[in-house]
């Protein structure tokens, strides 16, 4: 039997047109791959990007799981047409992508590196930073992308603190839970990772009241999710001198539009959105994965927990 698979991100078709026939062909799977529909209940496997045209999954009656090419699931999942099995990207490229994003400013901010970047009086300041071992780093989020931060920012000797809504164990990293581990968290960090999803519970988690827990002179680095930070209150206190500085590679609206106080403040680094991305060669290999798993009846990977959101 020749499976139906349904190509509905039709933004990036070109970057897989090749590549996942011939991934498919390796793996033994016979699969025509389209990227027009017209019967709708031929479809086996759509694969998907949050953005494409697709919206009503209502026709597509014996779709065995909908494979999105993106981490973040936050624009699909409450999608009521949407009753097939939903799975998530986690490919190898984009976790790297995330620990080198993370890694890299975390380094940055903690050796200090824009005071000797930036001198244009020519000031000789041979203050030396602490040790990494001297260093606390709270990750807020302990997923796949979390986890991988946090344990390369531990290979680093870093103090790592994981927060997470339930209970984790990872070595090397001292792992909190709940109201009261986020509020201890973010009273002894230093440097706050923000790496968690887009949902109810974490939209604005770093508030005004929170954002006051943290140390003088803390920073935070979100590659996450724009709204896991309430805007106005992170520039209070970077205008407060209450926090040393914020890099930001995510936006509640993206583009960030031009006139965007982020932009311009003194305290603040935008990146734009390019913390992790999806590498189609890694990305195609876990789609057939999940492919051939549908088909042999297994457990699909990255599968989406619809109560939580992710």
């Amino acid at each position: 039997m020749t499976l139906c698979i349904y190509f509905a991100a039709p933004a990036v078709w070109d970057e897989y047109c090749e590549l996942l026939p011939a991934l498919l062909a390796e793996a033994g799977i016979a699969a025509e791959v389209v990227t027009e529909v017209r019967d709708p209940a031929a479809v086996d496997y759509i694969i998907y990007a949050p953005s494409a045209p697709l919206q009503d999954f209502t026709p597509f009656v014996n779709c065995k799981a909908v494979l999105s090419l993106w981490a973040g699931v936050e624009r699909i999942v409450g999608n009521a047409t949407l009753t097939q099995p939903l799975c998530r990207m986690v490919d190898t490229g984009l976790t790297e992508g995330m620990v080198e994003w993370v890694v890299g400013h975390a380094l940055r901010h903690h050796l200090g590196m824009d005071r000797h970047i930036v001198n244009p009086g020519h000031v000789w300041d041979p203050t030396c930073p602490p040790l990494a071992r001297e260093r606390v780093v709270a990750m807020l989020g302990m997923g796949a992308l979390g986890t991988a931060c946090a344990e390369a920012l531990a290979a680093l000797r870093f103090q790592v603190l994981g927060w997470s809504r339930s209970p984790k164990a990872v070595a090397g990293v001292e792992c909190l839970h709940g109201d009261a581990g986020l509020e201890a968290a973010l009273r002894r960090a230093d440097i706050v990772v923000t790496l968690l999803p887009k949902t109810p519970e974490t939209e604005n988690l770093l508030d005004a009241r929170r954002i006051g827990w943290m140390k003088p002179g803390a920073v935070i680095l979100n590659p996450g999710r724009g709204p896991l930070i309430e805007d106005a209150a992170l520039l209070a206190a970077l205008d407060a001198g209450a926090l040393g500085h914020a890099t930001l590679d995510v936006f509640r609206i993206e583009p960030l539009p031009a006139d965007h106080p982020f932009w311009t403040h003194p305290r603040v680094t935008v990146t734009p959105h390019i913390a992790a991305d999806t590498r189609p060669r890694g990305a195609a290999k876990v789609l057939v994965e999940n492919i051939r798993r549908g088909e042999a009846g297994e457990a699909l990977l990255h599968l989406v927990d619809r109560a939580r959101g992710y």
